[in-house]
């Protein structure tokens, strides 16, 4: 990559000027008119080391120079005010760069890494914050593989716990529930089944002290796998997991590993209990507490006086479960910010249980997610449901676009994965539908229609070999293109170790900006042999990169729209 042969030159450049800095930055100017790539070294050496910046970047450059001779890496160096060095890349650097890899040095490559997203809970709607964390979590694990990361995806789900028997008191109440359970058979119409009778059970407890006695004992009844109850829990369960994997489907996403509440809380709760008998929790009022205080965090409770372990008790079982099971350098859970406090505690919970974890498990959060006109909240069935939204937004682009059912489904997926994904992750979400799906703009039918225009004069032209390449008077714009075009992998391998999607989604949204200027200036297929030939490979590579940067995000790129 180029960007790292440069930083591999500075830093042979400063050990001949005997000079160390450890962080070496190299950037990409905002405007071309500054260069391909620019960095402040000389600024940063010189304060270490006492020097005057603009005379050590002279110096910087006249070293860099003679390399250049050899490399022929560079057209231009030149140093700006108050110390910057600027590059220009030669033009056969760049062609150079197009056969692209990702499989070079970086800090995940050949690390095992779970990733574990999705985490829809049993009993309850699939909403669109759950979309947005699967959008998310699906991406991380592309960009992570593709540079070399050997990733599990692991899905962590709720089957247990206060909320299925919120749901289960509401089935109950209709004393027809075991014959109307006969009767669904839709999967769809299963799910509308339990949303509405978890948003009634949840009614009730808040409301009706009765009830809630009564849903404290199907909770019970849950947990001791009762036989008044349990049928009904174990097929209610699978209703859902039924449900989810059709989703799963339709967004491109699989598991390798599905963990449930269920699988854990009796190892958790074990642990927790030998965690107290060795002084790593104590006792408060009857329930079991880790005290959090004493590490600068805060005191929560993992096992409650009636004897159950809390989400926090469970996660005691899940996390060794976890490293016996796959053994990874790292485990990475995609939650939301409002756990932030939550993973601080158990991190620390797990770090006195089991010292050989600590530092090997890290909660990446992401932003919620709204439409622009209202709020979620499953509590009182007010729910936006994320299949809701694919489904509205294959509606509105059949409705505006003369395409086949099968292409709506993929640009509908697509607008509605790229509007998560182009956001920084810990950026709140207010999501628009007709910006979604626009075909102008920052969209992911945008991408996919600067996709559909190569392969269309692709199909019309045929892929040459470029002749005399060296002889090449490129324009500003195909040099615009070309630039981006060799930044990909670097794109791809900051968006990986970030584990920032939205850098990649900038970046594919640049590069079908500058093509469509191209192709709008100057003709292709009708243009002289060498500028033919070169055009026509400018359009393959960027076809490729623009599925293959799609295709990491989760995205399909169809042929033609």
């Amino acid at each position: 990559m180029l960007k790292k042969k440069i930083i591999t030159l500075l830093r042979q450049t400063l050990k001949d000027l005997d000079i160390s800095l450890d962080d070496i930055s190299v950037d990409y100017p905002a405007s071309a008119q500054h260069g391909d790539y620019s960095t402040n070294v000389a600024l940063a050496a010189a304060k270490k080391a006492g020097k005057n910046p603009m005379e050590l970047a002279e110096k910087i450059v006249e070293n860099l120079g003679v390399k250049n001779k050899e490399l022929q890496l560079f057209n231009e160096i030149h140093v700006a005010k108050p110390g910057f060095i600027n590059f220009w890349i030669a033009s056969d650097s760049l062609l150079d760069s197009l056969n692209y890899s990702f499989k070079h040095d970086n800090e995940v490559k050949d690390k095992k890494i779970m990733v574990e997203f999705a985490h829809p809970n049993t009993h309850k709607a699939f909403h669109i914050g759950h979309l947005r964390n699967i959008t998310t979590g699906e991406s991380i694990v592309r960009l992570l593989e593709v540079v070399g990361a050997k990733v599990i995806r692991a899905n962590y789900q709720g089957d247990v716990g206060m909320h299925i028997a919120k749901c289960l008191y509401g089935i109950l109440q209709n004393p027809t529930h075991k014959t109307q359970i006969l009767k669904i058979t839709d999967v769809k119409e299963r799910v509308d089944f339990l949303g509405k009778a978890y948003a009634s059970g949840s009614k009730s407890f808040e409301e009706d002290d009765k009830a809630k006695k009564e849903i404290a004992e199907i909770n019970k009844k849950i947990y001791a796998k009762d036989s008044s109850i349990w049928e009904l829990y174990q097929t209610t369960r699978q209703w859902s997991l039924d449900y989810f994997d059709e989703i799963y489907k339709r967004v491109y996403t699989h598991f390798d590993k599905y963990y449930f509440e269920s699988m854990v809380y009796e190892s958790g709760k074990k642990n927790v209990l030998i965690g107290l008998e060795k002084s790593v929790f104590k006792k408060s009022d009857g329930a079991i507490i880790f005290p959090g205080s004493k590490y600068g965090l805060h005191d929560r409770v993992f096992i409650t006086s009636e004897g159950n372990p809390t989400y926090e008790g469970k996660d005691m079982g899940l996390a060794p479960l976890q490293f016996k099971d796959y053994h990874p350098d790292l485990i990475i859970h995609l939650v939301g910010p409002e756990q932030a406090g939550y993973f601080q505690v158990v991190f620390e919970a797990l770090a006195q249980l089991f010292p050989e974890i600590k530092g090997k498990e890290r909660h990446q959060s992401y932003g919620f997610v709204n439409l622009k006109h209202g709020k979620m909240s499953s509590r009182t069935g007010n729910v936006i449901l994320g299949e809701w939204l694919l489904d509205e937004a294959k509606k509105k682009i059949l409705e505006s676009y003369d395409i086949s059912d099968e292409i709506a489904e993929q640009v509908a997926v697509g607008a509605v994965k790229y509007s998560f994904l182009k956001v920084g992750l810990n950026q709140e979400i207010a999501f628009d539908l007709e910006e979604s799906i626009s075909l102008q703009g920052n969209s992911g039918p945008y991408l996919q229609y600067a996709y559909a225009r190569t392969q269309s004069i692709l199909r019309k032209g045929k892929e040459e070999s470029i002749k005399g390449k060296e002889n090449l008077n490129l324009k500003s714009e195909e040099r615009d293109v070309l630039r981006l075009l060799s930044r990909f992998p670097e794109i791809v391998e900051e968006a990986a170790t970030r584990y920032a999607p939205n850098v990649l989604c900038t970046y594919l949204f640049e590069l079908a900006q500058a093509y469509n200027l191209f192709y709008q200036k100057f003709p292709i297929l009708k243009a002289e042999d060498d500028a033919k030939n070169f055009r026509l490979l400018l359009t393959i590579k960027t076809g490729n990169v623009l599925k293959d940067g799609l295709e990491l995000l989760g995205i399909k790129a169809p042929q033609q729209m």
